[in-house]
């Protein structure tokens, strides 16, 4: 039986789901007969999602995390497992799993080209069961948060991507849900216009509103910069769920140090030197080193080892991995080595 406080918005348990694998014609020619095999895009994923924060479903292409929000906002049936969105099941409860969210997809298809913003809007405000009388009010409320009130009466097709985007958002919001699915809402957008998208995500719809968002993406940065916990969804599992911290602490054992001085030294008796390059201007070098011993009395080697050297140290700082390596770390983790 699932279990569901009243501070979970979402949680799912076990959750699978198999597709046919696609065949070529040829094959398909060759043996007419013959069954395609399965890829599992979902398999066993376990998860909870606390009311008003942003969580991540944070992984490579093809890892499930599109099928996932599809599952959860009842738009693709699983083979298994069981979930519930805003208390509601989403095999038994459909009507109510979709009152509960908005769905924000960067599919630009599902829009009418030759409508302009607004008649957009309106129109999906009809199909979202918003009254009538309410409309008008809500729609122009939307498009002022989205900033695209001097733009409505222009065709969608004359929109920007940062616009389309824009648009999808304040569609999503029609029937002002609690929990908002985002499905890698800056894909193909410019930096400068994928920032404000995050800013409005971060500030306005989380830390203005209060929603639950659930966001799937394979951008580190993004991740980092707006999720407060993330899981990390690879193969159609997950391996790991936790805040950036808990990841950085999984690998904290590789303890790298930049340091700063006056000449090269040799430091083969307390680490390996990662890196060593020099000021042209001033002569210092900068080194980065990884400790051979990972005790506590391992920096107290190195400044040692440093202080015999001769050397005049300008700076040691303790260095993190970059996020690169430290999600390349976990995504090649064992799936069965979960650690929830």
């Amino acid at each position: 039986m699932m279990n569901s406080t009243q501070d979970t918005a979402v949680v799912c348990e076990g959750l699978s789901k198999s597709f046919a694998r696609r065949r070529s014609l040829a094959a398909t020619l060759r043996h007419p007969l013959r069954r395609a095999g399965q890829i599992k895009a979902l398999d066993g994923v376990d998860l909870a999602v606390q009311r008003g924060e942003i969580f991540g479903l944070l992984g490579p292409n093809g890892a499930g995390k599109t099928t996932l929000l599809k599952i959860l906002s009842g738009l693709v049936l699983p083979d298994g497992g069981q979930a519930r969105v805003d208390g509601a099941d989403i095999a038994r409860q459909e009507m109510a799993v979709r009152r509960a969210i908005g769905y924000v997809t960067s599919d630009e298809r599902s829009f009418y080209w030759r409508l302009s913003g607004r008649q957009n809007l309106i129109f999906f405000a009809r199909l979202f069961h918003v009254p009538p009388a309410e409309i008008p009010r809500r729609v122009a409320e939307l498009l002022q948060r989205v900033e695209l009130t001097d733009k409505a009466s222009e065709p969608f097709s004359a929109f920007s991507s940062g616009m389309k985007q824009r648009l999808a958002i304040a569609r999503a919001l029609l029937h002002a849900p609690p929990i908002l699915f985002l499905d890698e809402p800056t894909r193909s957008l410019d930096p400068v216009t994928a920032r404000h998208i995050r800013d409005f995500i971060r500030d306005k719809l989380s830390g203005g509103e209060g929603k639950t968002i659930l966001l799937a993406t394979h951008n580190l940065h993004e991740a980092a910069s707006l999720c407060h916990r993330m899981a990390i969804l690879n193969r159609g599992r997950v391996q790991r769920t936790g805040r950036l911290d808990e990841f950085r602490a999984l690998f904290a054992a590789q303890r790298i140090y930049r340091v700063e001085l006056d000449r090269p030294v040799d430091l083969d008796s307390a680490g390996r030197v990662l890196s060593s390059t020099r000021d042209e201007a001033s002569g210092a070098i900068t080194m980065e080193v990884q400790l051979h011993d990972q005790g506590d009395d391992s920096l107290s080697s190195l400044v040692s080892s440093l202080a015999a050297s001769g050397a005049r140290v300008r700076e040691i700082t303790r260095q993190e991995p970059p996020l690169e390596d430290l999600f390349d770390r976990l995504f090649h983790e064992d799936p069965g080595e979960e650690g929830q």
